[in-house]
Formats: C-alpha cells, structure tokens, sequence
C-alpha cells in the first residue's frame, strides 16, 4: 500500500475531525450546530491572504462544511479557510 502526504492548496486546511464528548449545555449546544476537528495541513493562502489557522490548531467547522476523503486509512475533511467558525485556545 502506498502512503501519501496531502497539500492543501491555496486557502485549503486538512482537518482530522475529533469526536466531542457531552460534558456540560454548553458543548451540548455546539455538538448540535459545530463540529470539532484538528488541523493537519494547511494551503499557502490565496493572492494576498495570509492563512489565519495553524497546523495542530483545534478548530470548530460546520456539520457539512468541507470535503470528506480518506487517505492511509484516515479519515480527513478538505475545507476552504473561511469554512471555519473558530479556532479554540
């Protein structure tokens, strides 16, 4: 079996998604609405637009926001940038 790395392009990131455990209303209310994923890659930007997310970065997406791909045996989504709702500190 061959083994790939992904490079997104331009203002792509790779997202490996993270299930969200119920812990308290709050996360409750984001699990319905927002997904939660962690950042593996992400594109150059687009003509002038430096990428605001970083690489490891824990991120909260869209139910159906990106592209769902498997790659090594991994699942993984494919997003635009701007797809992203937040980046969790």
């Amino acid at each position: 079996m061959k083994f790939y790395k992904i490079l997104p392009l331009y203002d792509r990131v790779i997202i490996k998604p993270i299930l969200i455990k119920k812990k308290s209303l709050i996360i409750n209310n984001i699990k319905n609405k927002s997904f939660k994923g962690k950042v593996i890659a992400i594109g150059t930007g687009k003509n002038n637009y430096k990428m605001i997310v970083k690489v490891n970065d824990i991120v909260l997406y869209g139910k159906y926001s990106g592209t769902k791909i498997k790659i090594n045996n991994n699942k993984y989504l494919i997003m635009h940038e701007s797809d992203i709702y937040a980046i969790l500190k």
